[in-house]
């Protein structure tokens, strides 16, 4: 009879694990998954108040659509500002069991982007980190399988340059502030005019929000 309950038991786990693919990670690593009411409540009280380089909600939206449906867990975010999109990100992450790195320069803003994770309840799936995107991108291991980037945009394709070779086959690169409609320039028409060029790149645009640019590594050449 024991024997038959432990049979049972793992059966249990294993069709949670194939319905809820995430939910039993996050809870083995210590967590419980994010309550949605909580960010959900957090998004809409500060609806119309993100002004600081943040992005729009849609593609706020977007980002969090992307995660769920890539199932992605190592996520990768080069420009903070003050938390917006990271708080997407997280409460996304925290249904697939993943957790989101993201870098930020400015102290100010650094500082106001954790005063804002706290508040939504997304603390323990962000890695915040205050330094030179420049150098620090380099030097993080990987690997990363969801990358946002929305820093310096004439540094758009150093980033991601510096990050490719640690993006896993299937992962997904997003740029902001892309347009595609021939009125990119700088940075950001270098930059898409490069992926664009890669084979083993498929690369789309989403125009809902500020222009986000989705690029899928389909192989590794």
């Amino acid at each position: 009879m024991k024997n038959l309950n432990i049979f049972r038991l793992l059966l249990t786990l294993l069709v949670w694990s194939l319905l809820f693919p995430g939910a039993l990670t996050a809870q083995s690593a210590g967590k419980d998954p994010l309550p949605d009411e909580r960010v959900k409540k957090f998004l809409s009280d500060h609806t119309g108040q993100w002004y600081d380089m943040n992005v729009p909600s849609a593609d706020g939206q977007l980002l969090y659509n992307l995660i769920l449906k890539g199932n992605y867990k190592s996520a990768l975010e080069i420009g903070t500002s003050t938390g917006h999109s990271a708080i997407w990100m997280a409460w996304a992450l925290s249904k697939t069991g993943g957790k989101l790195i993201t870098i930020d320069i400015d102290e100010s803003r650094y500082k106001k982007a954790l005063e804002n994770f706290k508040k939504a309840g997304v603390s323990d799936y962000i890695d915040a980190r205050l330094a030179n995107a420049h150098n620090l991108v380099k030097e993080l291991k990987g690997p990363f399988d969801f990358v946002f980037s929305d820093a310096d945009k004439e540094w758009y394709k150093n980033y991601f340059s510096d990050v490719e070779p640690k993006l896993k086959v299937g992962g997904c690169f997003t740029a902001h502030n892309i347009s595609g409609r021939g009125r990119d320039y700088g940075g950001q028409a270098e930059f898409l005019q490069y992926v664009r060029s890669l084979k083993n790149y498929e690369t789309t645009i989403n125009y809902d929000g500020g222009g986000l640019s989705i690029s899928y590594k389909k192989s590794e050449k």
